[in-house]
């Protein structure tokens, strides 16, 4: 069975599967190799991709985007509440869990930020089970390389959901390594730099590749970079420009919002190839027409601070690598924001032209690298891979509170992995009978400041002065990144530990609802489906019949006949009108009331059953 490689991207997602000797990017239901990673409800139907994307401007409120920035946090994270306030949709506070609400079919739907990634994961695994004509069940899916434990478990989360079992979570950097050291086989030892610019997260991930064998040195980035962010500057820019233009407020407008983000991502994408881009939305605000411009120079003053940010982490992931930029062979650009002029610029600037790498598709390359890792993990006899090997990196430090609120880091960022790490402590309060360990991950001095992964306790320890009692702690990263937390009180053997495994943080009962709600998403679509089928199929054989009375090749029927035929195609298709999306026997009953008056006349001319047929189909 096939397992496939996934990249859930925040603006755009992309799928591949290895398959006789070669790795193949799959196309959507639409011919398209790359899917918008949007999703919109209209009142009838659930749209994903592009055709998503498009609802924006006339159903801003029930489109969504951007899921990948809320999946994994919590609401009051500042990120959020930041970002909230660029959407169309409704995000609404569960627990301090960033939930959307929309209406769809008449009912309101709360819907967390797994399902919708799961509705995008689902399109995407139905693509390919329709190009291979078989079941999917397993996949390799790409996270960005800074991603917490939180994400990376929300992320297999949606998968699961999506009735993918994830058998690998691979970082998306060391994924289009994989694919640029496919494309380069070499026996010569290479340093190359993984640029990852995309939609919504930015990562910067260094390898050393030879033959079949990856080994990631350091690794860094922000979760929250990407073209989003772009955009993001150039809505504001403009829409203090209208704002003060017209004297007005069009802030509270999300659906002005939203039709001028689209603007300003087309302009965005012109400026990689024209010095100077029009942003132009009619009815703005208020009936306003808005026209205006926008020069490259311009666009990169106003993200100069994000740009000069993506070069000051290409340099610290440099020095956690203990390399210069001398030792750098090639640079591999990965993510549509990499084609934004002055993101090159800079990296030519730090490294010279002749090492930019343009070779490998920004856009393929990642899902390429896990299609790879996919078909390496499955065993397949068959497949070229089987040599592949990879040794990644913790993207964050790993450690546990001390008493006074600080952060022990055990592990430190870019670790090699797997590995083992042990810490000594001791008891920080006199006659302490119980020691309890608060596990976090992240770089800050307070521990309060890092993210939260979780806490255990060791029970039974002898009364006794404060540091008296001593305790070893050992933090244990397997390849897959699973980590594990034990310690032992010295003095009794008495120990306890905690595994931050991949498996998820729904609970049980929240995985089982939101599987029954994707699944009647699923057969919603697909009743929409065969509705739409069955209807479409009536309106062919309407314009059909009529053309065959009223064309220019028309039968010879006599005027009463052509009359009736006339007339009851009118009523038809007033019907199809009048009911949008009917049930599939409504339509069948139409079709029969068709036949019903049509047949005997068909029947009674010559080469009459030639139209006839028609109704067979």
């Amino acid at each position: 069975m096939k397992v496939i490689g996934i990249d859930l991207g925040t603006s755009n997602s992309c799928v591949a599967v290895y398959k006789i000797n070669q790795i193949e990017i799959i196309d959507n239901d639409q011919g398209e190799r790359v899917t918008p990673s949007w999703v919109s409800f209209t009142d009838d139907e659930r749209l994903i991709g592009n055709v998503a994307k498009l609802e924006v401007s006339s159903n801003f409120e029930r489109t969504l985007f951007q899921i990948k920035r809320l999946i994994g946090r919590t609401y009051d994270d500042p990120m959020v509440q930041a970002d909230m306030k660029l959407w169309g949709f409704t995000l609404i506070n569960e627990e301090n869990k960033p939930k959307i609400s929309i209406e769809h079919k008449g009912r309101r739907k709360i819907l967390a930020p797994e399902e919708i990634s799961a509705m995008i994961l689902e399109s995407l695994k139905t693509s390919v089970e329709d190009r291979l004509d078989e079941t999917i069940t397993d996949a390799v899916i790409t996270v960005p390389a800074y991603f917490n434990n939180t994400q990376r478990n929300a992320t297999i989360d949606a998968a699961r959901i999506a009735g993918l079992n994830v058998l690998r979570v691979i970082n998306e950097p060391t994924a289009a390594a994989i694919a640029y050291g496919l494309e380069k086989e070499t026996n010569e030892e290479q340093n190359v730099l993984v640029f990852d610019l995309g939609g919504g997260t930015f990562d910067v991930t260094i390898v050393k590749i030879k033959n079949k064998e990856f080994d990631v040195k350091a690794t860094g980035g922000d979760t929250h970079l990407g073209g989003d962010d772009f955009d993001n500057c150039m809505v504001n820019h403009f829409v203090s420009e209208f704002n003060r233009k017209n004297d007005c407020d069009m802030s509270p407008n999300k659906r002005g919002i939203n039709r001028l983000r689209i603007a300003c991502e087309n302009a965005k994408k012109n400026l990689s190839v024209k010095k100077n881009a029009t942003v132009q939305v009619d009815g703005l605000h208020s009936g306003i027409d808005f026209k205006s411009s926008i020069t490259r120079a311009k666009f990169e003053d106003l993200n100069r601070d994000y740009f000069e940010n993506t070069l000051k982490t290409v340099k610290d992931t440099l020095s956690s690598a203990d390399m210069n930029k001398s030792e750098i062979d090639k640079v591999v650009l990965v993510g549509g924001s990499t084609r934004i002029p002055k993101v090159r610029e800079l990296l030519q600037n730090l490294f010279g032209e002749n090492k930019i790498n343009k070779t490998v598709n920004p856009d393929e390359a990642v899902a390429y690298g896990a299609a790879a890792l996919a078909s390496n993990i499955s065993k397949d006899e068959l497949s070229e891979l089987r040599e592949l090997k990879i040794s990644d990196v913790v993207p964050l430090s790993l450690g546990y509170k001390q008493s006074g609120g600080g952060m022990v880091t055990v592990v430190k960022r870019n670790t090699k992995i797997p590995t083992k790490q042990w810490n000594k402590n001791s008891t920080a309060k006199d006659n302490q009978i119980e020691a309890r360990f608060t596990i976090y991950e992240g770089e800050r001095a307070a521990a309060k400041d890092n993210h939260f992964l979780g806490k255990f306790s060791v029970k039974g320890i002898p009364a006794a002065l404060r540091g008296v009692e001593k305790f070893k702690t050992c933090f244990i990263v397997d390849e897959n990144g699973i980590l594990t937390v034990t310690s032992r009180n010295v003095s009794t053997g008495k120990e306890n530990q905690i595994t931050f495994d991949k498996s998820g943080k729904l609970s049980e009962g929240e995985l089982r609802r939101m599987l029954e709600d994707a699944n009647r998403f699923k057969q919603d679509d697909a009743e929409w489906k065969k509705r739409s089928e069955q209807v479409h199929k009536l309106e062919d054989l309407v314009y059909a019949v009529k053309h065959a009375v009223t064309g220019e090749m028309s039968f010879d029927v006599s005027d009463k006949d052509k009359k009736e035929i006339i007339k009851i195609c009118k009523k038809v298709k007033t019907w199809i009108n009048d009911n949008q999306n009917p049930k599939v026997h409504d339509s069948k009953k139409k079709m029969a009331d068709l036949e019903k008056i049509c047949r005997p006349i068909f029947e009674k001319i010559r080469d009459g059953s030639e139209i006839l047929r028609i109704f067979q189909k």
